[in-house]
């Protein structure tokens, strides 16, 4: 026992003595930003643009009849009604006023729809095909488009 423990004296000794001949270096890990808009070097600018600029492959058009704002310019309030009646028929939304004409199985269903502005009628022209027919209650002008089940 007296053995065992002047053995682990000595290699206590052993290992104090090898920690103090080792040196240990250590620096702290800093994160430096390349893009100068959040602190990196301001001359990393022009490059980091010119490269955006090289891999950009969107391209503005501007679409015709329709304003900066989004809302369609150039259009009765039925023309704009129209298309979005389209867009909500093709879509399958089923919107509350859409709901009447369109059954659990997202078909059309032939028949019309009386709002408040408009009268919207859905007819069967066979093979397939209707026919969507929007009126306008106060001007009597009207508007249709033809869609496929």
């Amino acid at each position: 026992m007296v053995r065992f423990a002047s053995l682990l004296r000595c290699l206590r000794q052993v290992f104090v003595a090898l920690a103090l001949c080792v040196q240990v270096q250590a620096t702290e890990m800093v994160y430096v930003p390349v893009n100068p808009a959040f602190g990196g070097n301001p001359l990393h600018g022009p490059n980091l643009l010119a490269t955006a600029q090289a891999i950009n492959n969107y391209k503005d058009s501007p679409r015709a009849g329709v304003s900066v704002g989004g809302s369609l310019s150039g259009q009765s309030a039925l023309q704009q009604f129209n298309e979005l009646l389209q867009r909500s028929i093709l879509s399958r939304i089923a919107t509350a006023s859409a709901s009447s004409v369109i059954g659990s199985d997202g078909k059309l269903i032939p028949g019309s729809l009386d709002t408040r502005d408009f009268k919207i009628e859905i007819v069967d022209l066979g093979g397939g095909l209707l026919q969507i027919k929007t009126t306008d209650k106060a001007s009597g002008s009207s508007t249709s488009f033809q869609v496929s089940q």
